[in-house]
């Protein structure tokens, strides 16, 4: 199919928050576009001028998560781990996590946030949505 309704699916966005990439996954993620973004991200840091300190893999919008985006997720942690960046995956749903258990996807080096507030947070950086403390108020 092509034209405006075409179902190709699209490079998934790595976004720079500082010292922090953030990707959010939304719906299916097909195995070429996982394994595309593996590389972009290991690419990312690779690449980056200055350290990045984490990535930040939000799968709040991911329904289902099979045994290859499970392999990919656990792999992107891995390879950012011996490039020095902590990996944090956030926004898991129930079912998400059951089915990565009876997958036996243990995810070794791959931390866990209930949302990418926390998951920021977790890397020792503040959301951007938080508010910052003004000194001069309430002295």
């Amino acid at each position: 199919m092509t034209g405006p309704f075409a179902t190709q699916p699209g490079p998934v966005p790595v976004l720079v928050l500082g010292d922090v990439l953030l990707v959010t996954l939304q719906g299916d993620l097909h195995d070429t576009a996982a394994e595309q973004l593996q590389q972009d991200i290991i690419e990312r840091i690779a690449s980056s001028p200055a350290p990045v300190c984490g990535v930040v893999i939000d799968i709040s919008g991911v329904e289902i998560v099979d045994s290859f985006l499970g392999r990919i997720l656990a792999e992107i942690a891995a390879s950012a781990r011996l490039l020095a960046t902590r990996t944090v995956l956030a926004g898991m749903r129930p079912p998400v996590a059951i089915t990565l258990v009876e997958l036996g996807l243990t995810m070794p080096g791959l931390d866990t946030a209930l949302d990418v507030e926390r998951a920021l947070l977790l890397l020792g950086r503040p959301s951007p949505a938080a508010p910052t403390a003004h000194p001069e108020e309430g002295a």
